[in-house]
């Protein structure tokens, strides 16, 4: 892993934004200029030359690399159906007819609704009135999924969680960014505000559709939709509701609008020298964590793939014309592509939750916990790989498997999505890992988390059908009192499942929610 701190000598690299609203010395976009960025580059690379862990002199850093061996798992309950291997759904489980059955240790399926649909997010909400709802994307790739959908679709669902054995929807919203959200939607729980901007894998047209969910939840109410976002692809949110980020990572932008009036929406600024995939704020809203994936080599000053730590406080507080910095930035030797990075505190120490999709070989995406103590200094704490990932794994046989890259672009056995069920103290985080379906792990002890629970219900191959295996590229969302976790499969839609909290030894999620923990 390798950690830099751009600037700490000559001052922080500070970015303007691309439009300069109400400020004379910024008449419209502008593009760093090719010096800076190959100077930074360069100070980058000279960080990099030697192999291990490559910090400043006065860095705060592991006495050594953290283990890339697949995760300690916990026995499987009474009535579980366990994997072979940790993680896979083999061909020879397919022909055989155990595949049929689903794979499951420590946790049941409760509830389930839709067929070949799901998407990147589930948020979970509880309005004033005490509806419960589920909120979730049923496109992976929008319109390439419009076959799949059913008479309710393509948009976002709005399920009546009441009753969670059985999920029934309340409403589909249609607008631009909820028919096509890609990784962007967002739930503030602390305004009611369900935000999404319109996105792609590559970009769309950064449409930001915001809806008023405090008062009903089954109903959502819609307060905008403006093209404010530039170009869209992830999402993030502040923690106080007024400020939505929007990353369009193959196009570079970077934009922060202001929601404090979210039936008038406002840019308040664009960068365009970043690669940003997912982004989260901190609890103050001043420092933002980029997930950065490079592609774009062939450019003045080339790229960076990892963690990029900003600092943001100038948007929010509404400087004009603000700029953000770079704190620092840390890469690691498995990096495949950075998804997202998620704050989080373990008895009063600052942790990050980040997660790589995709990938091959030795770099196959997975999760891992990132120290920020020293926000100028991060360094990987844990990994939390699978034995389906790696190294050794890799190869003709698992490739073979129904789902794996032949049936549809970007399925696989990676990491995707984790999300938290709170920023303080989280006992577990759930993530899912594409084919492998949902994984639980107790994160207690964050130098040596543990696999405690899985579910995974591969789609079968059929004559009527191109898709089969699990396609599971959801964040999951938490239901603490009833001990569940709701995800989605964009092969089998929407679940409902159950962790068992005696085999886990998990009674609680957290010792204190805090949200967003998603």
């Amino acid at each position: 892993m390798r950690s830099t701190a751009p600037g700490q000598a000559n001052g922080t690299r500070s970015n303007r934004a691309g439009f300069g609203f109400g400020s004379a010395k910024s008449p419209g976009m502008r593009l760093p200029s090719v010096p800076t960025r190959v100077l930074v580059a360069l100070s980058l690379g000279v960080a990099c030359l030697t192999s291990g862990s490559v910090v400043a002199a006065n860095a705060t850093s592991p006495a050594a690399a953290p283990s890339m061996a697949a995760i300690r798992d916990l026995p499987c309950d009474a009535g579980s159906m366990p994997e072979s291997t940790q993680g896979r759904a083999p061909l020879a489980d397919y022909n055989s007819g155990r595949a049929a059955k689903g794979y499951f240790c420590n946790a049941r399926q409760i509830g389930h609704y839709g067929g070949l649909v799901g998407g990147y997010r589930v948020e979970r909400y509880v309005d004033k009135s005490g509806h419960e709802c589920a909120f979730w994307d049923s496109t992976l790739l929008f319109p390439n999924n419009l076959a799949d959908q059913g008479t309710e679709g393509p948009g976002v669902y709005v399920m009546d969680m009441h009753d969670p054995a059985h999920p029934k929807v309340a409403d589909v919203l249609h607008t631009p960014a909820m028919d096509s959200p890609h990784e962007s939607l967002r739930l503030n729980v602390k305004r009611g505000l369900l935000v999404a901007d319109m996105g792609y894998p590559t970009w769309n047209p950064g449409f930001v559709d915001v809806y008023d969910v405090s008062q009903n939840c089954l109903q959502p109410t819609l307060d905008s939709s403006t093209p404010m976002g530039i170009l869209g692809h992830e999402g993030g949110f502040s923690p106080d509701g007024n400020t939505f980020w929007v990353a369009s990572l193959y196009a570079h932008t970077l934009a922060a609008v202001d929601l404090t009036n979210p039936k008038a929406p406002v840019l308040l600024g664009a960068w365009t020298n970043f690669q940003p995939h997912g982004v989260t704020l901190s609890e103050d809203g001043k420092t933002l964590y980029m997930a950065e994936s490079e592609f774009s080599s062939g450019e003045p000053g080339g790229g960076f793939t990892g963690l990029t730590i900003l600092d943001v406080s100038q948007v929010q507080k509404r400087v004009l014309n603000p700029s953000v910095s770079v704190i620092s930035r840390l890469t690691w030797s498995s990096v495949s592509t950075p998804q997202t990075a998620t704050p989080f505190t373990m008895h009063g120490h600052h942790y990050l939750m980040e997660d790589d999709e995709f990938g091959s070989g030795a770099n196959i995406g997975a999760a891992r916990i990132i120290d920020i103590q020293n926000v100028k200094h991060p360094f990987v704490v844990s990994n939390m790989r699978l034995a389906v990932n790696q190294a050794s794994a890799q190869g003709a046989a698992l490739e073979s498997d129904p789902g794996n890259g032949q049936d549809q672009p970007f399925q696989g056995y990676q990491a995707h999505y984790c999300s938290l069920p709170s920023r303080v103290d989280p006992y577990i985080v759930a993530c899912s890992f594409i084919m492998s379906g949902l994984r639980v792990f107790d994160i207690r002890n964050v130098a040596h988390p543990v696999e405690i629970a899985y579910f995974n219900k591969p789609l079968l191959p059929s004559a009527t059908s191109t898709k089969s295996g699990s396609f599971a590229m959801s964040a999951p969302a938490y239901d603490e009192a009833t001990h569940d976790i709701w995800y989605t499969d964009g092969n089998s839609g929407f679940y409902v499942v159950r962790l068992d909290p005696k085999a886990t030894h998990i009674t609680k999620f957290a010792k204190t929610i805090v949200l967003p923990g998603n």
